[in-house]
């Protein structure tokens, strides 16, 4: 005789936070992370990338120079504003994000992100704090404001958040390149492993720096992102 199922629901503290952030930055989380390339797709098309050294430079570029900086030192400042209930602060925070993207495409990469995570986790992983907060973020929401606010609305530690997210970054070009460059699996691998200790240091960084310390220098890429707009031939987004 069969036994009926029951669904038991654990209460969100009760869940480990680092079973909760795998789960928030893993590929199958339903942002549509795996569209965008993050001007990976052109940088390959002008032979900026072209095997497993140039895709290391390039993304770490990417890095320390560019997006990921910013996007882990605006996450923190998200993390910060949600754990002080402050939505205020937080709204003036993503219209900084958004302003910071400086093409259409990548515009379109974080705020499509963004605010698919936060719908996706006031569905999924609803905590009153969040809920909250939720009013102060109507439109579109910069991806690192919404993993930020999340988590610090859950009461998740703002290192490793950062640490997960900027490891989710990179595992999500490295993907791209897979499906866009001349490099293979074992490749992608190395190139995960070679940046992982930056990330960490970009990580511990990013808890102390003030939004004066925001700020990029991967012109290259920026430009290149114009360019993808017009690509003849893309199967990424951006």
């Amino acid at each position: 005789m069969l036994m009926p199922i029951t669904t038991i629901r654990m209460p969100p503290a009760e869940i480990p936070d680092a079973l909760r952030l795998m789960a928030w930055l893993s590929p199958g989380y339903p942002v549509g992370a795996y569209a965008y390339s993050h001007g990976l797709e052109w940088a390959v098309e002008a032979g900026d990338i072209r095997d497993e050294t140039s895709l290391l430079d390039w993304l770490g570029d990417v890095c320390t120079n560019g997006s990921l900086r910013n996007d882990l030192i605006l996450a923190q400042h998200a993390h910060r504003a949600a754990q002080a209930g402050d939505g205020d602060t937080l709204a003036e925070l993503n219209d900084l994000a958004l302003a910071l993207a400086p093409s259409r495409e990548l515009h379109l990469e974080t705020s499509q992100q963004g605010r698919s995570f936060l719908d996706a986790t006031l569905g999924a992983w609803p905590c009153a704090p969040l809920s909250a907060l939720a009013p102060h973020l109507p439109g579109p929401v910069a991806y690192p404001v919404a993993v930020g606010a999340s988590a610090g609305a859950h009461g998740l530690a703002p290192g490793p958040t950062l640490a997960a997210y900027g490891l989710a970054f990179v595992q999500n070009l490295v993907s791209a390149a897979l499906r866009a460059a001349p490099v293979g699996q074992a490749a992608g691998t190395r190139i995960i492993a070679a940046l992982a200790p930056r990330l960490t240091r970009l990580a511990v960084e990013a808890q102390h720096a003030d939004l004066d310390a925001l700020g990029a220098a991967t012109f290259r890429l920026d430009l290149g992102s114009f360019r993808h707009e017009t690509q003849y031939s893309r199967i990424f987004r951006s």
